[in-house]
């Protein structure tokens, strides 16, 4: 992925200048605590508006896109954004850091937990970043971690004992689920599925599935049940009613946008799947928009949808490397540069369906979690502690 993704980065950082004010904020988020976990109803986050929050979140991450690579693009994405003016939608989002694995995991604990790679889960399991780093061939070499980032990131086990959204969740009596397409089995911990023959085709990949890296899911399994693969768990949850309160969904590579290389893509027949070799991947693209349109609908025709207030939440993990501007919590490297994951596409549908809206609030995955947190009286954890590290958008969530 991140070799053509660089290939087809322009290596131009655009508006950094326009991030520098964010630094001060950003700098705040890389050092709060990564296991903070504060109580609902003790900060200025979770306290006021929360009694009226939905009675279900669908969250359904995609991958590697920029605002105007999918906004604006009717000719690849014609369904989401057909979606995006109906509903509501951020239009200054961003992902909180390159590559993806720090974004997932700041989505759902908000912290990237120090780490800039996308390595597999475990508690042996340390790798030095890929990205802010030179000779990383694309944007972000252009910026640098510090050299105590770099150290410690370096020395980081893949395996976090932090606090994350499950903690939360289940304290509040709220139950969830996450459905990942292409995974083997429940809980499986497998880096890349499907093998074919003895080639590994990297449909489902754990750098996608935050929740496995954190102990207290991955050691529990009572909790790994809970991690499923999308294929017929989803549909007969809503066909059943059986709706977890807040459902994580991640796409495979062929569906996430995210792509696959073309000899993989060839064999699952599916080659607008396979990377290009230069310029804009329209057959990922328009893969994603498809399988949006068959979700999106699913979940839309539920009996759950239709008797309940719920939202679906369509994000984009970061863009595809041309650039590192951040939202409120990015982390910031050496000489104050802010290390962020790029502008991104963010959508909110609700089921008590209102006027379009659209906000230009500095936004990020800690904001997204943030406002989760909000509206259901759940606290905060490590940088959602904060208005100035996340802040909320609760306008997007509500009539």
């Amino acid at each position: 992925m991140l070799n053509v993704l660089k290939s087809r980065a322009t290596g131009t950082v655009a508006a950094i200048a326009a991030t520098v004010a964010l630094t001060g904020a950003a700098a705040v988020g890389a050092v709060a605590p990564a296991n903070a976990l504060t109580a609902a109803g003790s900060n200025a986050q979770s306290s006021g508006q929360g009694a009226n929050g939905p009675d279900h979140v669908f969250v359904i991450m995609m991958e590697n896109h920029g605002y105007n690579q999918i906004i604006g693009n009717t000719a690849d994405a014609p369904y989401i954004n057909s979606l995006a003016q109906k509903y509501n939608v951020a239009t200054n989002y961003h992902g909180v850091t390159h590559p993806s694995l720090p974004n997932y995991l700041s989505a759902i604990s908000g912290s990237p937990q120090g780490i800039f790679d996308d390595c597999k889960a475990g508690a042996n399991v340390a790798c030095a970043p890929e990205e802010f780093v030179p000779g990383s061939g694309d944007s972000t070499d252009t910026a640098s971690l510090t050299p105590a980032q770099y150290s410690s990131a370096s020395a980081t086990p893949h395996m976090f004992s932090s606090q994350n959204i499950v903690d939360q969740l289940e304290s509040k009596g709220l139950s969830w689920k996450a459905y990942m397409q292409s995974m083997p089995s429940a809980g499986s911990t497998v880096e890349y599925a499907p093998t074919i023959g003895s080639s590994t085709v990297k449909l489902y990949a754990q750098k996608h599935n935050p929740f496995m890296y954190f102990s207290d899911i991955a050691n529990n399994p009572a909790r790994t049940s809970k991690i499923v693969p999308l294929e017929n768990n989803l549909a007969s949850d809503l066909s059943s009613g059986n709706v977890p309160n807040f459902v994580w969904i991640s796409p495979d590579q062929c569906h996430d946008m995210h792509g696959i290389s073309p000899s993989s893509a060839a064999l699952v027949n599916m080659p607008k799947c396979g990377y290009p070799d230069s310029g804009l991947d329209h057959g990922a693209i328009q893969l994603g928009d498809d399988y949006l349109k068959q979700q999106v609908a699913q979940i839309m025709s539920s009996t759950t949808w239709k008797t309940t207030n719920s939202s679906i939440v369509l994000a984009w993990d970061e863009n595809d490397y041309s650039g590192y501007s951040g939202g409120p919590g990015s982390p910031v490297g050496a000489n104050g540069t802010v290390l962020g994951g790029g502008d991104a596409p963010f959508i909110v549908i609700n089921s008590a369906q209102g006027p379009h809206k659209t906000t230009d609030k500095s936004a990020d995955h800690y904001t997204m979690l943030s406002t989760i947190e909000r509206m259901w009286h759940l606290g905060c954890l490590a940088n959602t502690c904060s208005p100035t590290t996340s802040g909320t958008f609760e306008e997007l969530f509500r009539p």
